[in-house]
């Protein structure tokens, strides 16, 4: 035996060398084991937190399959979020997929789970409730009374209802007060039009009934005989020359008119219908609903949740919860692509609100048909990706620069991220634009642009990236100024060694990834091979959204200059007009177009040329314009670069950086012109 070596230590049964799990990873084993003794049979699963609260409640056709698929493969930011606070997991055997629906439904309507979704946050809808009395009053409200009242609505939009109202108590004198006493004079909304004051005996009660019928016309939709009726009164009133209440009547139907035109589009199809589109990103999901009623849209509803299951299972909870008893659904409710699950909803709606609803896909019908449906569909899916977006742009895209530093394996969350892309033509115009992003949305006050000095007409993208990185980063150095988390460079491995090697002569320690177009490559310094992540990643959306403006930011500002020359070509080249007379006509009329409208007198005080000169600059221009149409005159001059701020040793060791020897001297101090100047 070797002296030397140390005595091995005996080994404790079960192989105690090895390191025991973290808490973390023996919480996921424990629910693995959980979850592979569920029931292969329908049921609702519950998930509990370490404060045994429920957090998120799911049915299932097969309880173990679906349960199972939250602890096996890859998952997605938003599903491993949910699966971290998860601590326990009970399930209920149902006897059909169907039971299962009702017992989630009923345990989500009474636990609120944190992650499930939740759309009206305990809230009835409000509806317009014409009383029942002798002289009714019309008014908003939440609370359904039995007394003979009649209601209209509920009305899922607060505006429309607003809008209702307003015109109601324009058109229709009705009282304000809640309670009717009779008076002697009546009150200021008589003088001004806007009661009848029956408090006063000024009306009738049958003349009072007439202005509430006309009411009740109105909030069911039903303007075109609400319109007829008006027109016909107004005519006898103007043959019986009551001109007063003739124009009160004429006034009423061109608000009604307008009202109309407005609120509603028409597609002449009296059936009753919804169409119900969503558009999810990560961990939002929002949904768009349409109502069309008697052939006209009648209402269009928005709601927006985080989701943390699958989108089937949120449209489910959706549908659910968007309809019910006060809001029941219409007989036909058209879908992108139903679901296949999507006859539980139906099952749902026929059995508890004894209602026949059918859920369809827009084709099926005949072509006209076909078309209407999905137009109407792609409207209500468009204004849901709108509200997503402008949701993203309220709460940044957190949730995508989480995964990008887990993705990248950045030291620190990416917060704030600049990007840099080169346009140029043939090599003229190079310019470079950097763009700005604070949690993963634009920034757009710290944008920027540099043009590139150093290249001389040549075409060399490393170079270029050299000298903005340069100019963008000494002058942050100098000032002492906040540096950006990550450094996104348009482009592969070569321009993130060009910027890399910059970024180490300056002594910047921020993180640095390049963006290659053709397959969403992402290259990292030093790394062997290029990092590709999933097209649905939000790591990657958050960095194709920086690559892509900051391309539309280089190309936008690249043609403006290709626009700017070809100007100054045109006005240079006119006998005794130069340089600086050029640069003074642009600078007093912005365009090519502006100065072809002057006179020649405006051009000759302008430019200070004689009258003959500038009848050579108008007709040149003319026939400039002439020839090109709209490609000249319209697209404004960018400023002038601000006075770059000189750098010291910084600057030094960028230019003695490897590979920059080669350009020529930047002024590397340059912070560069604003987007927009």
């Amino acid at each position: 035996m070797d002296q030397n070596k140390a005595p091995r230590k005996p080994r404790a049964a079960g192989n105690a060398e090895e390191k025991p799990p973290n808490p973390a990873e023996a919480r996921l084993l424990r629910l693995r084991s959980l979850v592979k003794q569920a029931p292969g049979e329908p049921g609702v699963y519950i998930m509990r937190d370490a404060d045994a609260r429920i957090i998120y409640v799911g049915k299932a056709k097969v309880l173990k399959n679906r349960l199972g698929s939250y602890f096996t493969g890859r998952k997605d930011l938003k599903t491993r979020h949910l699966v971290s606070r998860i601590e326990t997991i009970e399930w209920i055997i149902a006897p059909s997929e169907y039971e299962a629906l009702l017992i989630e439904n009923n345990l989500i309507k009474e636990h609120g789970p944190k992650y499930n979704i939740n759309l009206k946050d305990g809230k009835t809808y409000p509806s317009v409730r014409v009383t029942n009395e002798p002289f009714p009053r019309v008014f908003r409200t939440r609370r359904i009374v039995n007394d003979g009242s009649s209601y209209f609505g509920p009305f899922p939009s607060a505006e429309t209802i607003d809008v209702y109202l307003d015109l109601v108590r324009r058109l229709f004198p009705l009282r304000r007060c809640v309670v009717l006493k009779k008076r002697d004079a009546p009150c200021m909304y008589y003088h001004i039009g806007r009661c009848s004051a029956p408090c006063a005996g000024k009306i009738s009660a049958e003349d009072y009934a007439l202005h509430v019928e006309e009411v009740k016309k109105l909030l069911a939709g039903d303007t075109e005989a609400l319109l007829a009726e008006l027109k016909e009164r107004m005519a006898e009133a103007s043959l019986a020359l009551r001109f007063e209440e003739a124009a009160r009547l004429r006034d009423a139907v061109q608000a009604i008119e307008l009202f109309a035109g407005r609120a509603s589009a028409v597609d002449f199809d009296p059936a009753a219908r919804d169409y119900v589109a969503w558009a999810a990103d990560g961990d939002l999901v929002v949904f768009a609903t349409f109502q069309m009623r008697g052939g006209k849209l009648t209402g269009r509803d928005v709601y927006r949740s985080r989701l943390y299951g699958t989108e089937e299972e949120a449209l489910e909870s959706f549908l659910m919860g968007y309809y019910e008893e006060g809001r029941p659904p219409p007989p036909r409710v058209f879908l992108p692509a139903p679901p296949e699950g999507i006859g539980v909803v139906a099952e749902y709606f026929r059995k508890e609100l004894g209602l026949e609803v059918a859920f369809l896909p827009p084709d099926g019908a005949g072509p006209e048909e076909e078309r209407r449906h999905a137009a109407a569909l792609a409207m209500a899916r468009e204004n849901a990706r709108e509200e997503l977006a402008k949701r993203r742009r309220e709460l940044g895209d957190l949730a995508g620069i989480e995964e990008l530093r887990r993705a990248l394996g950045l030291q620190s969350l990416p917060e704030r991220i600049e990007g840099f892309d080169i346009a140029h033509l043939h090599g003229k115009h190079t310019v470079a634009s950097l763009v700005s992003f604070k949690n993963g949305i634009p920034d757009k006050k710290n944008y920027r642009y540099f043009k590139i000095k150093s290249l001389e007409g040549e075409v060399d993208d490393f170079a270029s990236i050299r000298e903005a990185v340069a100019r963008r980063y000494t002058r942050l150095v100098n000032e002492g100024a906040d540096l950006p988390d990550l450094i996104l460079v348009d482009g592969g491995a070569g321009q993130v060694s060009a910027a890399r090697e910059i970024l180490e002569a300056l002594g910047v320690d921020s993180e640095l990834a390049g963006l290659a177009k053709q397959n969403e490559e992402i290259y990292r310094p030093g790394a062997e091979a290029p990092i590709v992540l999933p097209k649905d990643s939000p790591a990657l959306r958050v960095l194709v959204a920086v690559r892509d403006e900051t391309h539309r930011f280089a190309t936008g500002l690249n043609q403006r200059l290709r626009a700017s020359e070809l100007k100054f070509g045109i006005l240079e080249g006119i006998d005794g007009v130069g340089k600086a007379r050029a640069e003074r006509l642009m600078r007093v009329f912005g365009s090519l177009g502006a100065m072809a409208g002057a006179g020649a007198e405006a051009v000759a005080k302008a430019g200070g040329l004689g009258k003959a000169e500038a009848a050579r600059v108008l007709e040149a221009v003319r026939a400039a314009l002439r020839d090109k149409g709209e490609e000249l005159g319209e697209v404004p001059l960018p400023s002038a670069a601000p006075t770059p701020v000189r750098a010291e040793a910084p600057a030094k060791a960028a230019e003695r950086a490897p590979g920059y020897a080669g350009a020529a001297r930047p002024k590397t101090g340059d912070k560069g012109d604003k987007e927009g100047t």
